[in-house]
């Protein structure tokens, strides 16, 4: 993966921009377009149960975007069973012109037993579907007996158009992160992680890999809401509203999986009871500017001019992120999108 060098000495990562299931397609449409024009390498979709579903805004950018990878980010085998994966993206993949990209992940555990589905093997979930969908594209006949999922006898009726199509995982938890190293192209890491947590998972990721047998390099994106305009105060108020809507829900997920926990807290600079009472509050009504101090903003999010969020992204970059996927939280995401994508210009 290509880096950026500022004068100063500091290597930039990658830009690309994330979408979801939030947002209304045409919408999606107008804001990869505007991706697209401003050099950003990728737009990825991020789709959970129950939301709009990611393939009509991902196949409707395809067609209206002509550099970016159309991202999935991430299909949980769960929601479609793996040959399904393999046959949708398979399809994108011809549609883009080859600049198809796929993030397989467990999924959102509440959500998929809401769906009258067991979750107790999660791990074993994605370890099936990489090991079914990677054949599947690579033109294979696949008889495979998992833990989660199986397929027997199964072949694509269609020549895929890369049958190395990189596949990535969204990991949290250290098994997952091996399992990564092991198996995958890339990692993908969730929203509300903060860099700190990245260079472990990088690390542990690429010591499985080479446990494994395996080189890299390995692509690394992450997920970080950004808000970057010249008014620094505006952009660090809608950054930090955007953590704020996040981290209860985060903090709530880590009682089930430590794992989760475990990523929020790997900055030092802010403790257990720190996120216990800033939660606390957030959830008795405060506003986030009152709750979140810069500590917070620092840990989960891109804010303020477009050299402040160069700055912030090299902290990125030095934990081993190849590409940074950024939510354009507020008003006017297009002329965000237009000026950050300016100054990576400009640093280029």
């Amino acid at each position: 993966m290509t880096r950026r060098e500022q004068p100063s000495g500091r290597e930039l990562p990658d830009f690309g921009m994330r979408l979801h299931g939030g947002i209304e397609p045409q919408r999606c449409v107008e804001l990869a377009e505007a991706a697209d024009a401003g050099g950003f390498t990728s737009v990825w979709f991020a789709e959970n149960p129950f939301g709009r579903g990611a393939l009509p805004a991902a196949s409707a950018c395809a067609v209206a975007t002509r550099r970016a990878r159309i991202g999935i980010g991430v299909f949980n085998p769960y929601n479609r069973h793996p040959t399904l994966i393999a046959m949708e993206i398979g399809a994108l993949d011809e549609l883009s012109h080859g600049r198809a990209g796929l993030g397989i992940g467990s999924g959102i555990g509440a959500a998929v037993e809401r769906m009258g589905l067991n979750y107790d093997r999660p791990l074993a979930a994605v370890r099936d579907a990489i090991v079914i969908v990677r054949a599947l594209l690579q033109g294979e006949e696949v008889d495979y007996e998992g833990r989660v999922f199986s397929a027997r006898k199964a072949k694509l009726d269609f020549k895929p158009r890369r049958p190395e199509l990189p596949l990535f995982v969204a990991a949290r938890g250290d098994q997952a992160l091996k399992l990564c190293g092991e198996l995958a192209d890339g990692l993908m890491i969730s929203n509300s992680s903060p860099a700190a947590f990245t260079a472990h998972a990088v690390a542990t990721m690429r010591e499985a890999a080479r446990a494994a047998g395996r080189s890299g390099p390995f692509e690394v994106l992450q997920y970080v809401p950004c808000a970057a305009r010249p008014d620094r105060d505006e952009a660090r108020h809608m950054v930090k509203s955007s953590i704020a809507a996040m981290l209860p829900e985060f903090w709530s997920l880590g009682e089930r999986f430590p794992a989760v926990r475990a990523a929020l807290l790997r900055d030092e600079a802010i403790t257990e009871p720190d996120f216990a009472a800033a939660v606390a509050r957030l959830k008795a009504g405060e506003r986030a500017q009152d709750v979140l101090d810069d500590r917070f903003l620092d840990a989960f999010g891109l804010a303020g001019t477009a050299e402040d969020c160069l700055a912030q992204a090299s902290v990125y970059a030095k934990a081993g992120v190849s590409e940074l996927v950024l939510t354009f939280v507020g008003p006017q995401p297009q002329d965000d999108i237009a000026y950050l994508g300016r100054a990576v210009r400009e640093h280029s």
